[in-house]
C-alpha cells in the first residue's frame, strides 16, 4: 500500500505515529518490550477480561452490544468532552449497562493519554479497547504492556503483510482485535485474518476522505460479508457498527438489519452525563 492510497487524515496520522514510535524505540528497544510482554503472558498473572465475549454475551441475552469510548477530542470536532475524568466516565458506562469500553490513546489528534486507558479499566470490570493507531509491532507489545484487552487495526492504513504481522502478535499474546474497514475492499482483506477465534470486524460508517457519514455502509457491507461464511466454522464473526450512530432510531436501523454491536463515543461525551446518555439511549429502545 503506497502512501498516496491512504487518506489525507490518516497519513498524517500515521506520519506522527512513526516519529512516536521511533522516539519509544529510543527509550526501550523492540527486543526488550517484547521480552517484558512475552514473560507477562506467560506468567499468566493479568488475564485478559474478553472483549469479544462481552460482545456475544449481550448478544446472546437479545440486547445490543455497546462499545462505549471514552474521547476527550478529535481532529474534525476539537474538544468534545469539556469535563474529562477517565474514570468517573468509565464507571458510568458500566453502571449504565456498556458491554465494553473504547479509550483514545492518541496523544496529539484526539488528546488521549495511555493513562486515560488505565485509569478507566482500574475503576471498571468492563473489557477495554485500546484505540489508537497501530503500525508497529511495539505498539502491540506496549499495548498488552498497559492492559489492553483488545486492540483497533484500521485496514485502511496497513499494508496486508503488515496487517497480518500485527493481527498475529496481538492474538498470539491472547489479546482480541478490532478489525476496522471502510469500504468492501478492505473488508475482504480483513476477512483474509485467521489468527483468532473471534473476528470482531468494525465497519466505519464514516468516509475518511470526507468526514461524511453513512449508516448504509454498514448495511452494504453487512451483505458482503454474509455472502462469505468463514472458511473455520470454529470461528465467530461480530460486526460493529461504528461513527454515526445519534439516536435509538438509528440503533433500530441497525438493530433490524441484525447487526446489533455498536461502538458509540461522541454521542455520550459531548453531554455533562455520557453514562445517563447511555442509559437513556438504551431506554428508549425499550419503549
Amino acid at each position: 500500500m503506497t502512501q498516496d492510497t491512504i487518506p489525507s487524515i490518516l497519513q498524517k496520522i500515521v506520519t506522527t505515529k512513526q516519529q512516536e514510535v521511533a522516539q519509544a524505540k529510543a527509550t526501550k528497544d523492540i527486543v526488550t518490550i517484547k521480552a517484558e510482554a512475552e514473560q507477562l503472558f506467560a506468567s499468566g498473572s493479568t488475564p485478559r477480561r474478553g472483549f469479544a465475549q462481552a460482545l456475544i454475551t449481550k448478544q446472546q441475552a437479545g440486547q445490543p452490544a455497546i462499545i462505549a469510548e471514552v474521547k476527550k477530542a478529535s481532529p474534525s470536532k476539537g474538544i468534545i468532552a469539556k469535563s474529562f475524568q477517565p474514570d468517573a466516565i468509565a464507571a458510568q458506562y458500566q453502571q449504565a449497562g456498556a458491554a465494553c469500553l473504547s479509550v483514545l490513546t492518541d496523544e496529539q489528534y484526539f488528546q488521549g493519554h495511555s493513562q486515560y486507558m488505565q485509569q478507566a479499566k482500574a475503576a471498571c470490570d468492563l473489557p477495554v479497547l485500546r484505540k489508537d493507531f497501530m503500525i508497529d509491532p511495539y505498539q502491540i507489545y506496549e499495548s498488552y504492556l498497559l492492559g489492553a484487552d483488545c486492540i483497533l487495526l484500521i485496514v485502511a492504513c496497513l499494508d496486508q503483510p503488515t496487517l497480518q504481522k500485527l493481527h498475529h502478535i496481538a492474538c498470539e499474546l491472547g489479546l482480541d482485535v478490532l478489525i476496522e474497514v471502510h469500504t468492501q475492499h478492505e473488508l475482504e482483506r480483513a476477512l483474509q485474518l485467521a489468527d483468532s477465534p473471534h473476528n470482531i470486524i468494525g465497519i466505519n460508517n464514516r468516509d475518511l476522505n470526507t468526514f461524511n457519514t453513512d449508516l448504509q455502509t454498514s448495511i452494504k457491507l453487512k451483505a458482503v460479508l454474509d455472502s462469505q461464511p468463514p472458511q473455520d466454522s470454529a470461528q465467530t464473526r461480530l460486526l460493529v457498527t461504528e461513527s454515526g450512530i445519534h439516536s435509538s432510531e438509528d440503533m433500530q436501523l441497525m438493530l433490524n438489519n441484525d447487526i446489533h454491536c455498536f461502538l458509540i463515543g461522541e454521542q455520550f461525551m459531548k453531554t455533562d452525563h455520557p453514562g445517563q446518555t447511555l442509559e437513556n439511549l438504551l431506554n428508549s429502545l425499550t419503549k
